[in-house]
């Protein structure tokens, strides 16, 4: 039987990939809807930037510890049985959050919505069903670009219905969800394969075998330590944003939304057409390193940006990065592992970036309540210059370092001083930027701030 031809259900002349991408597109608008809401929302209710991380937090870590969950049941009883399932969760956890009268109700519902919102390994793992080999990354790709859309539509509609009221975009998108629901439920068939299959498509995240070989491939190590750093320093920015526009700028749902949406479009736009090509001609390794540096220089400009066109291109810095590091640390993490373990390699990794997002938000709220709002960039910037600094030495280690100083030793004994800076000039300039970057960063910026807060004290 050739997977993606037989089903119990639906039209033979649709393509299921194309199905499940519009359901996932669907559900992800109504995901980025909520999210430029959501700060101000639980604002009117008291929350602090503190809590507005738990929240954050609550869904993350919830969404981590239930993808297994539904992925197992999943195996048993169908993928179309869970994903109705879970749509129809997400549809009340809406519903909560738009009659929500209390912070509390507020967490109620996103702790529904971050069981629920874990259907995404059950999405991931369809694919698998009705893919052959050869085309699952294309396959695996279409999730990304739901989700890039996604947050493309969801913050832009989300924004304009706001100024209406905050519960207005939460029915909005339970009414969206209803009808992806009403869709799914008559368009969306079930892959025709046996438990067994499903069980074997399914990418496990808690497979200790999958752990020890991720751990033990130089490269896929380097990739999933840069991916859980990578994902905390974003995650920084993404809880405190709105309350950040909103205390600087004076920026309301809407105004946030577009920004958000705004970043979607570059992302979307590099990773939907351009990361090939760019990959080609650079390499990942280079793309990494840039899309880290200019990360870091995104967001330090962020956190310093006193007029709006200065938000704008320090998003587009953090866009353009962020959408090139990404895909070129998944692609190196996928490159180090086993054919045959590959699913199961990518699962340990995408568990490092679930876990980054439960961590992230609680810091990030801290952060901003304690020490000050631009703090959370800066910490996001720093953590950004690591994942550079750890590649960047990664790859000169891997047989390049020793080349390097060999071929400078070389040229200063032929040309001199003079001929080692024409030659590696902007090396050793780098080196200095490097230094001095993060030097004035601590002992002006960071150490300052702590001793403003009362973090640190100096003696009399």
């Amino acid at each position: 039987m050739k997977l993606g031809t037989n089903y119990r259900m639906g039209s033979k002349n649709t393509s299921p990939l194309f199905i499940l991408f519009f359901v996932v597109f669907i559900d992800l608008v109504g995901f980025g809807i909520v999210i430029p809401i959501l700060p101000y929302y639980a604002s009117q209710y008291g929350a602090t930037a503190t809590k507005l991380g738990w929240l954050m937090a609550i869904y993350s870590g919830l969404q981590f510890f239930f993808a297994p969950a539904w992925g197992r049941l999943s195996d048993r009883i169908g993928r179309r049985p869970v994903l109705l399932s879970t749509m129809f969760g997400t549809i009340i956890s809406l519903l909560i959050l738009a009659r929500a009268e209390s912070l509390a109700v507020i967490f109620l519902g996103r702790a529904l919505a971050g069981i629920c919102g874990a259907n995404i390994s059950t999405a991931t793992a369809y694919i698998a069903d009705v893919t052959s080999p050869e085309n699952r990354t294309k396959g695996m790709g279409m999730i990304g670009a739901a989700f890039g859309l996604g947050f493309i539509f969801g913050p832009a509609i989300g924004g304009v219905l706001s100024r209406y009221g905050y519960h207005y975009p939460m029915l909005f998108a339970a009414t969206l969800s209803s009808l992806n629901l009403i869709f799914a439920l008559f368009k969306l068939p079930e892959p025709n394969i046996t438990a067994e299959l499903r069980t074997k498509n399914r990418t496990k995240r808690f497979d200790f075998k999958a752990l020890k070989e991720t751990f033990g491939d130089a490269q896929t190590k380097m990739s999933t330590v840069s991916f859980f750093i990578l994902t905390l320093a974003i995650t920084q920015m993404e809880v405190i944003f709105a309350l950040y526009m909103m205390s600087r700028f004076g920026f309301d749902a809407q105004g946030a939304g577009w920004l958000l949406a705004y970043m979607g479009v570059i992302m979307v736009v590099i990773q939907g057409g351009l990361i090939g090509k760019l990959s080609k001609k650079f390499g990942e390794w280079n793309l990494i390193l840039a899309g880290t540096l200019l990360m870091s220089v995104g967001l330090i400009s962020l956190s310093f940006s006193h007029v709006v066109w200065q938000i704008f291109v320090s998003l587009a810095f953090l866009a353009f990065g962020n959408g090139i590091t990404n895909p070129s640390l998944s692609s190196l993490a996928s490159k180090g592992a086993k054919p045959e373990r590959r699913g199961a390699t990518l699962g340990i990794y995408q568990s490092a970036g679930s876990l980054a997002r439960v961590i992230g938000p609680l810091s990030a709220g801290l952060l901003y309540d304690k020490i000050g709002i631009q703090i959370p960039f800066l910490a996001a910037a720093f953590l950004s210059l690591l994942v550079f600094i750890q590649n960047m030495f990664f790859k000169l280690t891997k047989g390049q370092m020793h080349h390097w100083f060999k071929e400078a030793k070389t040229v200063f004994k032929q040309k001199g001083f003079k001929g080692l800076i024409l030659a590696y000039g902007w090396k050793l300039m780098f080196c200095f930027f490097m230094y001095y970057l993060i030097r004035d960063l601590t002992l002006y910026v960071f150490i300052p701030a702590l001793i403003a807060k009362g973090f640190i004290w100096l003696r009399p």
